[in-house]
């Protein structure tokens, strides 16, 4: 039997619609893997990338979608940086469709020490970077999905359960999760969808980051009832999906990607 291809199941799903996508880090981002699958479906991109350090990596990746592709600087805690972002997506495209924010910030300290220990300032900057942009970027990309649109934001477990070391960035992730259902309330009536992914771990350059990320890989393959960690494609997909007209009902949600880890109690 020929084995199906991820790629040409959802080809042409998302034919004539607009994205742009915030968070892509490097080749290894759930990001990129949702970005590619949302162009293998037929959407035309738009990325933004942080800081001059980021800038080649991210360049270098998206010009294997053309070179006209639209990359375009953003700092997240900057709103004249992000209403540059929708000015120069309107220019391009007209209209959005799509936006996937997949950003997420919490200063190392605080999550090496006891949570309890997490000072006001970290506790600040996790929040900002990572659940309020999510709210910036929803008000900036609304006035152009004239049509409607779909809104995708990435999140983990630990915004539901204690993950040890996971510490500021859980409750940041939280607040990103109650974020996406009060934007879905909000913005339901202008047909503007707005979900959560929330991915089993993935070896990302942020991942990487929390203590004990190679000891977590090895728990969810043991404890997840698939027996295995989910892979970038498969984010990609469900990506594409929540894209879709497949998920036209489904807003201010919450869907675990993350071989069924989240049902086991122990």
């Amino acid at each position: 039997m020929e084995e199906l291809n991820p790629a040409n199941a959802v080809m042409g799903l998302l034919d004539g619609k607009t994205a742009v996508v915030f968070g892509v880090a490097n080749k290894r981002s759930i990001a990129w893997a949702i970005a590619k699958a949302w162009h293998d479906a037929g959407a035309k991109l738009a990325f933004t990338y942080q800081g001059e350090r980021l800038k080649d990596k991210v360049g270098d990746l998206v010009q294997t979608f053309g070179e006209d592709t639209l990359l375009i600087p953003c700092d997240v805690t900057s709103d004249e940086d992000i209403d540059n972002v929708f000015k120069q997506v309107g220019e391009k495209f007209g209209k959005l469709d799509l936006l996937l924010h997949s950003v997420a910030f919490a200063p190392k300290e605080s999550l090496e020490g006891e949570f309890v220990d997490t000072t006001r300032e970290a506790f600040a900057t996790a929040h900002d970077i990572s659940a309020y942009s999510l709210v910036a970027l929803a008000r900036g990309a609304a006035p152009l999905m004239t049509d409607g649109g779909s809104i995708v934001a990435m999140s983990y477990y630990g915004a539901a359960k204690v993950i040890p070391h996971y510490n500021v960035m859980g409750v940041a992730k939280a607040a990103l999760e109650a974020s996406t259902r009060y934007l879905a309330y909000n913005l339901g009536e202008k047909k503007i969808r707005v979900n959560c992914i929330s991915a089993g771990p993935v070896n990302t350059l942020a991942a990487r980051g929390i203590a004990g990320f190679s000891d977590m890989l090895k728990h969810y393959e043991a404890h997840a009832p698939l027996k295995r960690n989910v892979l970038p494609d498969e984010l990609g997909q469900t990506g594409v999906f929540l894209a879709s007209d497949g998920a036209a009902a489904i807003t201010g949600q919450v869907m675990y990607v993350d071989c069924g880890y989240e049902v086991m109690g122990m």
